[in-house]
């Protein structure tokens, strides 16, 4: 949503909005020329302000070398060299996880207007992810302004998702509640870890016409509208955050009599793309450069998935992301889309975890979304896991990690996973668990950690 703070910011946030709306619907070469002229900017702040990049960077080329020339970098690394990849000094690990580790915080800003947003692990390595207050505002606008057109402004929106840590969507909706008084009753924030009774109810009292989850959380929330045990009048659905299906589009958007809007987001780039009128996922290419390579590392056709893909973001300066590994397949599509924008269309296969639906002793179906139980296995400090549904009524937990540090965190696993499972009214579901045994990885290239009894829907 656009929000003017000073006069001068406002001019300039009006100057970028008009851009946003300009470039999408210009021909092709508006967005590939500032593209270019961001990413130059970019480079040459990387190579004079980041220590990491200012020895990794190509050898006697200008900062307006060709990106493939820049070196690939992976998330464990980038946590591990920490210190020479920020670009302010006073941005120091120690003082991130202090942050982080606050609950309070959420929302809040750390130093100089930038927020901190932690990674969920799903490729085995959490991360701390830094965003200065120029990039804030991108990904503001772009959220405002590069949705459908005829849901902008439709009323109260509720997030269900994950609120107890410092996420990408719960910190962006509490800093916009922080920061504008008048928002905070329009916004909400709820666990989906809460009991659904809980979450039904809190959901009717607030009576919000945008709903925004993940498409699992979405999924179960939809079920309980079908059920009749949920009355929202919604205007749309926003998802992100997993792969959406075709199945799970049509079951939500027949539960709620309202359409699903899809985006693709991430810790490290709040705004990578969004969906148009016409459905398809437009990549916000003037701000965000995307790279679907093979498994060496060389670029794939148009209209092919690579096996992984390349992320740099050209809004962030105080953490440079050039060339990062995102882990999804994602393809780009070589045809124009029928709305008229001439943004690139892209296809994701992202995250692919399963729902898990169990049954309660009473015989009720209760599902589980992927993301509130890797939410409560890694609130317990595991992180490299597979979690299988063996059963109405039986889980099977795998870990990688053997030997005394495996049965410790197999220990504080089995706890988490209980002590949530009764608030979900499943007290009588088994977790069976061992360690030291590899993990199944998804087509994605990341560990798919919740594998479900069955597929589809």
């Amino acid at each position: 949503m656009v929000i003017l703070s000073d006069p001068l910011q406002g001019l300039a946030d009006l100057a970028m909005a008009w851009d946003l709306q300009c470039v999408a619907y210009a021909p092709a070469h508006a967005w590939r020329l500032r593209r270019e002229q961001r990413l130059h900017a970019l480079l040459t702040h990387a190579r004079s302000r980041c220590a990491l990049y200012r020895r990794a960077a190509p050898v006697g080329e200008p900062a307006s070398a060709s990106l493939d020339a820049w070196p690939v970098v992976h998330k464990a690394e980038l946590m591990r060299r920490f210190a020479d990849w920020v670009t302010e000094p006073d941005v120091t690990l120690p003082a991130l996880r202090a942050f982080v580790g606050d609950p309070q915080r959420i929302g809040e800003s750390f130093g100089r207007g930038m927020a901190v947003w932690e990674s969920s692990g799903s490729s085995g390595e959490p991360g701390l992810f830094v965003h200065d207050a120029q990039a804030l505002r991108v990904y503001d606008l772009l959220e405002a302004l590069r949705r459908p057109r005829r849901w902008l402004g439709a009323g109260p929106l509720a997030f269900v998702g994950a609120t107890h840590g410092h996420f990408a969507s719960v910190c962006t909706i509490e800093r916009l509640r922080r920061q504008h008084a008048w928002l905070a009753p329009h916004l909400r924030s709820m666990s989906f870890l809460r009991p659904m009774s809980e979450l039904v109810a809190e959901l009717e009292r607030f009576a919000p016409r945008l709903l925004a989850a993940y498409p699992s959380t979405a999924l179960a929330l939809a079920e309980e509208a079908a059920a009749g045990r949920l009355k929202l009048s919604l205007q749309s659905v926003w998802v992100g955050g997993e792969t959406l299906t075709p199945a799970v589009r049509a079951a939500v958007q027949q539960a709620f009599g309202a359409p699903v809007i899809n985006s693709y987001g991430a810790s490290e780039c709040l705004t990578l793309a969004g969906e148009c009128d016409h459905g398809a996922l437009h990549l916000n290419a003037d701000w965000v450069i995307l790279e679907p390579v093979d498994e060496q590392d060389r670029p794939v056709e148009p209209g092919t998935f690579g096996a992984t893909t390349l992320l740099t973001n050209l809004a962030n300066f105080v953490q440079p992301m050039i060339r990062y590994d995102i882990g999804d397949r994602v393809r780009l599509l070589p045809q124009p889309c029928a709305c008229g924008s001439s943004l690139p269309v892209i296809e994701v296969e992202g995250r692919s975890d399963d729902c898990l639906v169990l049954r309660t002793a009473q015989g009720r179906t209760v599902r589980l979304p992927p993301l509130a139980l890797v939410s409560v296995l890694e609130e317990a400090g595991v992180f490299d896991f597979q979690l299988r549904q063996q059963g109405d009524s039986a889980l099977g937990l795998v870990l990688a990690h053997g030997g005394a540090q495996g049965e410790r965190e197999l220990e504080r696993a089995r706890r988490a996973l209980h002590a949530y499972l009764r608030t979900q009214g499943l007290d009588r579901t088994r977790v069976d668990g061992h360690c030291g045994q590899p993990c199944r990885h998804s087509r994605s290239g990341k560990t798919a950690r919740i594998i479900g009894a069955r597929t589809g829907v």
